[in-house]
């Protein structure tokens, strides 16, 4: 008894001598506040990191939703905990996790926690975690159980058709071999996805299949599978106009997503040499055919045109990675790397007409209400996408398809709705590039790919009028467009009404920007193309009035649109008005009046030699101290200074250029090439820059003698022909000690000295 109090005396002593010792700590007069109040705290909420899931999962008969109902879950599932992933999965808690993901919860549950188990169940299973994922994807039983979900007769609640999409799709990447086959066995798998296609997880599920398989070799055989099961005809079926809406819009996103999958990945992996099944039949004449078949059957409703067009649309873009955007196309001609399979082509054609009918009789739609009144016949998506689709077709630059396009007047009706719906700037991208692509078209009709035309090529003749003299079907794509939809007699009549409205105190009309790109389009095809003189003779078979009217339009009128979109919102005059001082504008020049040298030093000053030109040169009163390395590391930055002019002959700075130096300096003489360059020689300036060099100071006291040279170098060493001089040159003792010009020529001797009366410090 007496050894035992003995201990609990001691113990008790250490523990007050531990407090007073932590109480000395924490108030001594030398330790932030921030110190005490964090010590304080942690003895006041003992933090510790043992986890409050270690202390249930110790404690007998612990349930899963115990565990699910705790914040941390999650977190210390995917920071392997041992100890929860051992209890995760065994096969009870297992089985409750994918029933939580595949069965409706009761519904007399509150809403905002009706799914908050199911959501966490997803959570944990795919959490990417190798234990789990080993259970689930090598456990059978439970595949069945996720597998019977696809079974229910739709629709599937689209928030559990989530959650069993990611699952299963985790399960693709990470359990590749067991899974794949297993859905292999089931030969209805491909029939109960696509029955629940109105679910887009469906949709993404089957792109999980096509894109998340590795190694290649057995990405192949799930691509050979899945082409064995009709993905690709069973889809196109969904597009029928008899189908739902929701069904044909994921059909046709799905068809699109495998398209850019299937070409990308056949871009990048270049060790496959078989071509990708579905991609085959994607581009095949007979599966587009039957993809026109079922837009057009039965009544035309504005969700299958839509959703088909998309599909084509498509198919049509180029296999290049990087596509560049559509307003590239005539920028950069008709060399693009198009690759667009010919029986694409072959397949739409027949179609054109039914597209044209679209223009004409397109889907009814409602009145609509915009923000410039009421609409009362709206262009519709249909119409946009066969605009669209129009605009690419014209880019494939296939001979066939354009005739076609211009037998069917599809330009005109194109032209029509761009003056109707002045405000559709959609639909104004789409009939421009239209535009763009048959003068283009005409540009390079000897130019192209036999592999995608269907016309014969003539051989090459000399000139280009020489070529555009040969048959006459070569110009049936430019012609219909001067001469049937009247390209620029509409082009004046809209501008001259946009002018009127605007006189009138109306607003300007919403076509006005892209009628100019195409106003200028037809100019440099006209003044630059390939086939300038072909649309030469079109312009001249014009009407004279009309004639002379264009012609002074480009003269005038689009000459001054063009210099107004062009002009830069602050110029240089303005900013060097902003920035001169009044003497600087009185300032007498000794140039020539009519010459742009006085201009060109006042927009290098601006730009070198602003107010805080010093700190961006790298001079600053630290670099001035006694350290020498400071000193060097200021002149390495001369570098950064921007002497890039224009070294054209006909520039302004090169003719002021030649006014200023009339006086040459002597090149190298040839005869002195023995003398022995290294001799001690004095440098004999040209008088006309050291007189520059007082005129700049004089005018510019706030310049150093430094930033004139730089300016002087600058312009005057940019011409090839100066060269510096280097013969001997006899020092005047006048120059040296300020004397008069009249002593200069008495006498001269080498004294040795330098004049320093020029320099100026610098000023900041």
């Amino acid at each position: 008894m007496t050894l035992f109090l003995l201990r609990t005396k001691s113990i008790l002593i250490l523990f007050v001598f531990m407090l007073s010792s932590l109480s000395c700590f924490l108030f001594r007069p030398g330790l932030p506040a921030a110190a005490a109040t964090a010590a304080i705290m942690f003895w006041k909420f003992d933090l510790n990191n043992t986890s409050h899931i270690d202390q249930l999962l110790d404690r007998e008969g612990v349930t899963l939703r115990e565990l699910m109902e705790e914040e941390d879950v999650l977190q210390e599932c995917k920071a392997q905990n041992r100890k929860l992933l051992l209890f995760l999965s065994k096969d009870h808690c297992m089985q409750e996790l994918v029933t939580l993901i595949t069965e409706e919860p009761p519904a007399d549950l509150e809403e905002k926690t009706r799914f908050k188990f199911p959501n966490i169940a997803c959570e944990l299973l795919t959490s990417d975690v190798a234990l789990i994922n080993d259970k689930l994807g090598g456990d059978e039983s439970l595949l069945e159980k996720l597998y019977h979900f696809l079974e229910q007769e739709p629709p599937l609640n689209p928030l559990l058709a989530s959650f069993f999409s990611k699952t299963i799709g985790n399960l693709i990447a990470r359990k590749t071999d067991q899974v794949i086959s297993f859905l292999r066995k089931k030969h209805n798998f491909i029939s109960l996805v696509l029955n629940h296609i109105d679910a887009s997880a469906m949709m993404d599920l089957l792109l999980r299949l096509i894109s998340c398989v590795e190694p290649a070799l057995l990405r192949m055989e799930v691509l050979n599978w899945l082409n064995e099961e009709r993905l690709i005809q069973r889809l196109t079926e969904l597009m029928h106009t008899g189908r739902d809406e929701e069904r044909q819009s994921n059909a046709s996103q799905t068809l699109c997503d495998i398209i850019r999958l299937s070409r990308d990945q056949a871009n990048q992996l270049s060790e496959v040499t078989e071509p990708d099944p579905l991609l085959t039949v994607l581009e095949s004449q007979e599966n587009v055919s039957e993809l026109l078949k079922n837009m057009f059957e039965g009544e035309r409703t504005e969700a299958s045109v839509v959703n088909g067009t998309q599909v084509l649309l498509t198919l049509l873009e180029s296999r290049r990675s990087g596509l560049e955007g559509l307003m590239d196309l005539y920028s950069q001609g008709f060399e693009r790397s198009y690759t667009v399979n010919s029986s694409i082509l072959r397949a739409i054609e027949p179609h054109l007409k039914d597209f044209q009918q679209l223009l004409l009789n397109p889907p009814t739609r409602s009145a609509i209400l915009t923000t410039v009144g009421v609409l009362e016949q709206p262009l519709g998506s249909a119409r946009l996408h066969v605009a669209r689709l129009v605009a690419s077709l014209l880019q494939t630059c296939d001979l066939s398809i354009c005739q076609e396009i211009c037998r069917l007047n599809t330009m005109d009706l194109l032209l029509d709705l761009f003056f109707k719906y002045t405000w559709n700037n959609f639909l104004h991208l789409q009939v421009e590039l239209c535009v763009a692509s048959i003068l283009n078209h005409s540009a390079h009709s000897d130019h192209q790919n036999p592999g995608l035309q269907n016309h014969e090529e003539r051989p090459a003749t000399g000139t280009g009028s020489q070529v555009n003299e040969g048959t006459p079907g070569q110009n049936s794509t430019s012609d219909p467009l001067f001469q049937h939809c009247r390209l620029v007699q509409r082009i004046l009549d809209a501008w001259e009404e946009n002018d009127k409205i605007q006189a009138e105190g109306g607003r300007r009309r919403g076509n006005m920007g892209h009628l100019t790109r195409i106003a200028n389009t037809v100019v440099q095809n006209l003044e630059k193309g390939l086939a300038h003189s072909q649309i030469n003779d079109l312009i001249k078979e014009l009407p004279e009035d009309c004639r002379g009217r264009w012609e002074g339009f480009v003269g005038e009128t689009l000459r001054e649109t063009n210099r107004r979109n062009t002009v830069d919102l602050v110029s240089k005059v303005s900013t060097h008005n902003l920035h001169s001082s009044s003497e600087d504008d009185d300032m007498e020049s000794p140039f020539p009046n009519d010459l742009s040298i006085q201009q060109a030093f006042s927009d290098y000053q601006i730009q070198q030699m602003t107010a805080n030109f010093v700190d961006q040169f790298g001079f600053n009163d630290e670099e001035f101290s006694e350290h020498d390395e400071n000193i060097n590391a200021a002149f390495d930055r001369i570098a950064e200074i921007n002497f890039n002019i224009d070294a054209d002959d006909h520039s302004a700075n090169a003719a002021a250029f030649e006014a200023c130096c009339k006086e040459r300096i002597q090149q190298f003489d040839d005869c002195e090439e023995e003398e022995d360059i290294w001799d001690e020689k004095e440098i004999n300036y040209a008088t006309q820059i050291k007189s520059r060099s007082r005129y700049m100071l004089q005018h510019h006291p706030q310049l150093g003698i430094f930033q004139v040279n730089l300016f002087i170098e600058h312009y005057l060493c940019t011409d090839p022909g100066w060269t510096a001089s280097f013969s001997e040159t006899e020092v005047s003792s006048s120059s040296a000690w300020g004397g008069s010009p009249q002593q200069e020529g008495e006498g001269q001797q080498d004294t040795n000295w330098a004049s320093f009366t020029e320099f100026q410090p610098f000023s900041r």
